[in-house]
């Protein structure tokens, strides 16, 4: 028996990774660290400002949660924002049961749903047909999963998430529009500029 389509999908907005990114950032105002994952979203999370405690994580899929949960372990008093995309989310899925079994107050991770994987020629992800990311992290402990329905309610969410106890998973649904620019691929001087802006505003 075929497996039937979801369409939890179909009702929610569909919204712009730029936009959402750039709404983001405008609201960090505590030296808030944020690791942008592979392609579109660390070009968007460079395109809305070089932050000092931004990474701009380089051609390893799937790790943008597992780098923002060490660097929520080991600086619990700093906020910790993962920008993700859907494809590689999938790739590394047992990383929602780890942030969820650790339970740590100051990690919140974003996720990107363009039903796609966008940057190597727009093939479907699952999540065009059976898989719904926030009933997986649910699934997996993580309590506090929400669809962001509306630019509105997206940043209602990382209000939520700035004020109160995590961990937080949130998803937007967004289109394949290209980002907003491409980032500096210096992969030691992100590096370094990370380490340092994280050891002086600890």
């Amino acid at each position: 028996m075929a497996p039937q389509k979801s369409n939890f999908r179909s009702t929610l907005r569909i919204m712009n990774r730029s936009d959402l990114t750039r709404r983001l950032v405008g609201k960090l105002t505590a030296n808030e660290a944020v690791i942008g994952g592979i392609g579109n979203n660390n070009f968007d999370l460079w395109a809305s400002g070089q932050r000092p405690e931004n990474f701009y994580m380089l051609g390893s899929m799937g790790l943008t949660a597992p780098i923002a949960l060490g660097v929520a372990l080991a600086q619990p008093k700093r906020r910790v924002f993962a920008l993700e995309g859907d494809g590689s989310l999938l790739m590394q899925l047992g990383s929602l049961g780890t942030a969820a079994a650790t339970a740590l107050k100051n990690l919140t991770i974003i996720v990107f749903d363009n039903g796609m994987y966008q940057i190597t020629g727009k093939q479907a992800t699952l999540t065009t047909s059976t898989v719904d990311l926030v009933s997986m992290a649910r699934g997996a402990g993580l309590v506090q999963s929400d669809w962001a329905t509306d630019d509105a309610h997206f940043e209602a969410l990382i209000d939520l998430a700035l004020k109160g106890d995590g961990p937080r998973f949130i998803a937007a649904r967004i289109d394949d529009q290209k980002p907003a620019g491409t980032t500096e691929r210096d992969p030691v001087k992100i590096r370094l500029g990370f380490m340092q802006a994280l050891a002086s505003n600890r």
